[in-house]
């Protein structure tokens, strides 16, 4: 199992071959390379997992808001 921060996102910036993204993570805004979804790429507006700087995987709003409540428990040292 990895860590994934959910994030949404911005745009696709220019160059790159079009691998590169800015992302918003909680109001903070992050390039990361998008290249790993060769088969269903992100566009604007998609909700990502992003580990290491890289999107592994798309997913949906309720998808990132669960991540984020995962990421906020560990953090927490608190009990599921």
């Amino acid at each position: 199992m990895c860590l994934g921060i959910p994030g949404r996102v911005v745009e696709i910036l220019d160059g790159y071959h079009n691998q590169i993204a800015l992302v918003d993570v909680q109001g903070e805004k992050r390039k990361v390379n998008i290249g790993l979804l060769e088969d269903d790429p992100a566009r604007p507006g998609d909700w990502v997992i992003i580990h290491m700087g890289f999107v592994l995987e798309k997913t949906d709003e309720a998808g990132a808001a669960a991540a984020l409540s995962g990421l906020r428990m560990l953090g927490s040292g608190e009990e599921p």
